[in-house]
């Protein structure tokens, strides 16, 4: 860690010293709380998490772009750090076992909370304003250190998750109670590979904010663990909850996903389909969803409506973002 933050570390504990000791008591208590929580969780009672209507994204421009769930983006594999279609094949995250991983994650997070050097650039002004304003809460110079190690996990999270992971966990373990901190370390985790940690510090940040949550990341966590079955759970309870258009889509994405990993090839289909499953319409999410319907169509032995639309998803598919094309040439009949 560089000097300077050594120097705010300093002013923390020296000018705050009670503030900073019950910081402390408060991120032990909390862990034993969300052990608790987490254990009632695995027994079945998620229903109540999906009751809040706050929009999603609060911490999404802070460490990941908002839409970047990218579901229907290349293999559309459960675990490969977007929320996918296909099958779920790389998401081993440990034993995946219910009533195991959420435990292990937070135990992972005090275990390995190390202090990460900061980039020089890491400079809370970065974040955005919603994430700033949650961390007026803390003490001054505790709100900076936390904010700089999230504007750092927001800089690292695509080119070294894992680097991002270690500023995100530890500007979790100083202020474990603020809910922004706690959706961020979840995104981070989610893009790290670490699935089961994505998941308990999501469903924390679910329960402390009383919002929606990223769902689609949760559902997707669960079926990269092995629980396709509570992936369509989760995407039950959403259907009372006021989603973004964007979020809508991508937990309908996953949901078709977890259904063929159940071996349910036409409910995946028709998990997809709706008033957005419109050719002729363009929305930021549409070749995500062209091309997740496409995939579907595929693994159902429709191949004439698979190639219609992964060409659909190609042309809707401006930034090349997927292998649209390429899938829709390699299904076509060739001389």
């Amino acid at each position: 860690m560089s000097a300077d933050v050594e120097d705010r570390d300093d002013e923390v504990e020296g000018d705050e010293p009670e503030t900073a000791a019950r910081n402390r008591d408060d991120v032990a208590d909390d862990s034993a709380d969300e052990d608790s929580d987490d254990d009632s969780d695995e027994a079945g009672d998620a229903t109540a998490e999906a009751a809040g209507e706050r929009a999603p994204g609060g911490i999404a421009s802070a460490v990941v772009e908002p839409g970047d769930v990218e579901a229907a983006v290349g293999s559309g594999e459960a675990g490969s750090g977007e929320a996918g279609s296909g099958e779920a094949g790389s998401g081993e995250a440990g034993s995946g076992e219910a009533g195991s991983g959420e435990g292990e994650a937070e135990e992972r997070v005090f275990t390995r909370a190390r202090t990460p050097e900061l980039p020089d650039d890491a400079d809370i002004s970065i974040l955005d304003p919603e994430v700033k304003q949650e961390l007026r809460g803390l003490p001054k110079g505790l709100a900076e250190i936390v904010g700089r190690h999230l504007a750092a996990a927001g800089m690292l999270i695509d080119s070294e998750p894992e680097l991002a992971l270690e500023h995100a966990r530890y500007a979790r373990s100083k202020a474990a109670r603020v809910a922004v901190v706690r959706e961020a370390a979840g995104l981070t985790a989610y893009h790290a590979g670490e699935w089961a940690e994505a998941l308990s510090e999501l469903r924390a940040a679910r329960r402390m904010s009383h919002g929606a949550g990223h769902l689609a990341v949760m559902a997707d966590c669960e079926r990269a663990l092995g629980r396709p079955e509570r992936a369509i759970e989760l995407a039950r309870e959403a259907q009372g909850v006021q989603l973004a258009p964007d979020e809508a889509v991508e937990l309908r994405i996953v949901a078709a996903g977890a259904r063929r990993d159940m071996g349910q090839l036409d409910a995946a289909v028709v998990a997809l389909q709706g008033d957005d499953l419109d050719e002729k319409r363009r929305e930021p999410w549409s070749a995500r969803l062209f091309y997740a319907y496409a995939d579907n169509l595929e693994a159902a032995g429709r191949t004439e409506e698979a190639v219609k639309w992964f060409l659909n998803a190609a042309q809707a598919d401006d930034d090349n973002e997927t292998d649209a094309a390429e899938r829709a040439f390699d299904l076509s009949p060739q001389d």
